[in-house]
């Protein structure tokens, strides 16, 4: 598997944004673009990319986090009308640690076509959950709020 790029360089996002790079364009504006995935988990894998270079969520302005978020669910709604998919993830993820490959915030709409399996088949995920301590958690709670 490739490297990933550093979280500073510009990527292959940059370059489909300038259209340096051909893509499989399914919806854009002056803030999104978003278009299919190359290397697809199943079909109409598709990847919605703010405009704006930034590499991880966190490091994303309000105005693109908001542009995100107001066309995620039309192109949701595009992706499970066109594939015939019912049921879909949503992934985003930041930082190489995180499985990210491409140091621009992008967003995964992955269908999950009902009774599929193997190649195609949408994201298997491995959910390792466990109790919560409530009081550990009360105190993490009361840390990530005064940041915000």
């Amino acid at each position: 598997m490739p490297t990933p790029a550093s979280p500073t360089s510009p990527t292959i996002f940059t370059r489909i944004i300038r259209g340096e790079i051909p893509c499989h364009q399914v919806y854009r504006d002056e803030q999104v673009l978003a278009f299919l995935d190359i290397n697809p988990i199943a079909p109409g894998h598709t990847l919605v990319i703010p405009i704006e270079p930034a590499a991880t969520m966190d490091a994303l302005s309000d105005e693109s986090a908001a542009a995100l978020g107001r066309v995620l669910p039309r192109i949701c709604r595009a992706v499970c009308a066109a594939t015939g998919c019912a049921d879909y993830n949503l992934l985003q993820n930041n930082g190489a640690a995180a499985h990210q490959a491409v140091f621009h915030v992008h967003v995964h709409i992955i269908p999950k076509p009902a009774h599929a399996h193997g190649h195609g088949s949408g994201l298997g995920i491995d959910w390792p959950a466990r109790a919560i301590d409530h009081a550990a958690a009360a105190e993490l709670a009361r840390r990530i709020a005064t940041h915000l």
